[in-house]
């Protein structure tokens, strides 16, 4: 049987789940799609410990600390998660409704939905060399989860941006030696970060090294098993011509993600460098109907912030309450003053007493 309801979120990264605050203000339940088995997306699956310096009101706060308190946020809307799935078909029906299917075999009825779903199904991009795959977890990582599993380590980070300069900079301290290789002398990174990582080099607290990865080296009696032992060193072409073989504990992998749409690809929806385009006004795709927030969406001027998402999220929401009751006037409401607001949200009316007394 299909579960039928108003909305259908694609996403639970912090856009998604932002969505679900929004709509829930308007009175308006939904259920949540997320092919990870946790809320959270990019910020929970790969940098949970990382900081984020630009949320409002929060100096620092770490990535997941931000999907804690948002799922503390939204908590008072009860929406309905579904993890560990993908839509991997989408319909429109002659009602005008959508039907969604997914890859857990479930069913969907749906009069809107939004796509909040980051760069779509993202992957890291792998370090191409032998012996990588069998070593994922042991000793070579794609993400940090678990800082503390790098303490006292001699390790190698790979890569140039942000990821790849901000946990070199962050382990430098729980790490006994770091190493960056990047490719070339040009970074993606924030300028600030890169700036930095030079002066810790020149004070010799960490190193910094141009070239590529071309082998591991492991303890193992044979060899040509690379998945057996425990890594002791890589082999590093330089640009400067020179070869080196340098030792080590861990190999940190961070060349970026690498996104695809998956099925949303084939939606039929006007694209633009893999991105869905929408309007700034309800930020709905070529489709009435499907709403595009976050990462996902184009249009001009965009800027790939969570600030922006949270923005977009809101707007997307005003839009569906107009789309679900076509003529009823949308009402702004502000959530410190308005006692439908606190019904909602489930806390108590602040200005009661005052009421009280002044009456």
């Amino acid at each position: 049987m299909a579960i039928e309801t108003d909305v259908v979120i694609i996403g639970a990264g912090p856009c998604g789940l932002f969505q679900v605050f929004e709509l829930g203000l308007l009175d308006i339940h939904a259920h949540v799609i997320e092919s990870l088995p946790n809320p959270g997306g990019q910020c929970a699956e790969l940098y949970p410990g990382k900081p984020i310096y630009d949320i409002p009101a929060y100096p620092t706060i770490g990535a997941q600390e931000l999907v804690d308190r948002l799922m503390e946020q939204i908590a008072p809307f009860n929406p309905t998660f579904h993890f560990d799935s993908q839509v991997d078909q989408l319909e429109r029906q002659e009602d005008g409704r959508f039907h969604l299917h997914t890859t857990q075999g479930e069913s969907f009825i749906t009069k809107a939905v939004v796509v909040a779903g980051g760069v779509g199904s993202f992957a890291p991009v792998k370090l191409k060399i032998p012996g990588v795959e069998e070593r994922i977890g042991k000793d070579v990582y794609y993400s940090v989860k678990d800082q503390s599993l790098h303490d006292g380590k001699d390790i190698v980070i790979l890569g140039g941006g942000d990821s790849a300069l901000d946990w070199a900079l962050d382990l430098r301290e729980r790490a006994n030696s770091v190493l960056l290789i990047h490719r070339s002398e040009k970074f993606k990174a924030a300028p600030a970060s890169v700036s930095k990582m030079h002066a810790l080099c020149d004070e010799y607290e960490m190193q910094f090294l141009t070239g590529n990865v071309t082998k591991m080296i492991t303890d193992s009696a044979n060899a040509d098993d690379l998945a057996a032992g425990k890594l002791t060193h890589i082999d590093v072409a330089g640009l400067d011509g020179v070869s080196r073989r340098v030792e080590l504990d861990q190999l940190l992998v961070f060349f970026g993600l690498s996104p695809k749409l998956g099925p949303i690809a084939n939606w039929g929806l006007d694209l633009k460098r893999n991105q869905i385009q929408v309007d700034t006004e309800k930020f709905q795709s070529s489709e009435a109907g499907l709403y595009a927030v976050g990462d996902i969406n184009w249009y001009p001027g965009k800027k790939k912030l969570i600030l922006s998402g949270f923005h977009e999220a809101a707007l997307a929401a005003f839009a569906i309450k107009e789309q679900l009751f076509p003529g009823q006037k949308v009402h702004l409401q502000y959530t410190t003053t308005s006692p439908v607001m606190h019904k909602r949200l489930g806390v108590d009316d602040p200005y009661a007493d005052e009421e009280v007394e002044a009456a």
